[in-house]
């Protein structure tokens, strides 16, 4: 399905992100969150979520908190903002409101989301890019709840998702509600998606940390960035080294999304020092489906 027309194409190529409207409709955008809903009314809060704030137990709380994020590539797994529990474990706000995210395996063990992932018009826009034979690497559903949703700094997603040669990966960030500059869109910088990359996010080989960064991220000029409004069931198309950030979520409504990451396997290599993996319960599983 042509749901990309040719300029989009060629504006994703020069800058390293497009917007477009209309991936969804805005009942499917709905069922989306509401599913998402009845999945955080029955999750179980983790253990090391709840363990007791004080200095001893500071890195057995980093380190369940680092082994949870390492394994849950094939799973899905529940991330929660800052401060959003007491020094008992129990919730400060409501557990609706606590979330940062859930991922990484949305796409593969929830058949709503699965679906949306795999839609005529998600492989229509790989196949317009040239996409030979893409897969699913991962996905998440973001909230950025109001209020608390932190800011995300710049950043390139070939950071942590790398692959030789580099330019392999392309990021879908598809708004359930529109995102806007008052609750916490993305922002670029056009054309850094040919610059490389200066920083890596890699497996420890033991001990702890499980992971950690090779190079330095760069400083960038605050004046570059564009924001990237984009309108509920729209799409961001975002290339694996461009630059890109979110500011903190400071009004009153929320800013739901659903985003995932596609890599092209011709001729490519995976790293195997990412922090994502793939397993033999779920392989990268292939985006075009006969």
């Amino acid at each position: 399905m042509d749901f990309m027309a040719d300029h989009y194409a060629q504006k994703y190529q020069e800058d390293g992100y497009v917007v477009l409207d209309g991936l969804l409709t805005a009942e499917e955008c709905d069922q989306l969150r509401c599913r998402m809903a009845e999945i955080v009314d029955g999750m179980d809060v983790p253990e090391h979520c709840r363990i007791t704030f004080s200095t001893d137990n500071d890195q057995l709380k980093d380190q369940g908190n680092a082994d949870y994020f390492l394994t849950s590539g094939d799973k899905i797994r529940f991330f929660f903002e800052k401060g959003v529990f007491d020094d008992k474990g129990e919730f400060t706000v409501p557990r609706e409101r606590s979330l940062n995210k859930v991922g990484h395996a949305l796409h593969a063990h929830e058949p709503l989301y699965k679906k949306m992932t795999h839609s005529p018009q998600v492989q229509g826009i790989a196949k317009k890019l040239g996409l030979q034979s893409p897969v699913i690497l991962q996905s998440m559903y973001i909230f950025k709840q109001p209020g608390i949703g932190g800011e995300v700094t710049p950043h390139q997603d070939a950071t942590f998702l790398h692959t030789t040669p580099l330019g392999r990966v392309m990021g879908l960030w598809v708004a359930l509600e529109d995102a806007t500059e008052d609750n916490g869109c993305l922002w670029f910088i056009p054309g850094t998606h040919n610059s490389g990359i200066s920083r890596r996010m890699v497996r420890t080989q033991e001990g702890y940390p499980l992971t950690n960064f090779v190079g330095q991220e760069q400083t960038y000029d605050d004046d570059k960035f564009v924001p990237a409004p984009v309108k509920k069931g729209g799409v961001v198309l975002i290339h694996g080294q461009v630059v890109h950030r979110s500011a903190p979520n400071t009004s009153d409504n929320s800013r739901h999304v659903y985003t995932f990451h596609l890599m092209e396997t011709e001729e490519t290599r995976w790293s195997p020092e990412n922090w994502l993996q793939p397993t033999e319960e779920l392989p990268f599983p292939a985006l075009y489906t006969t």
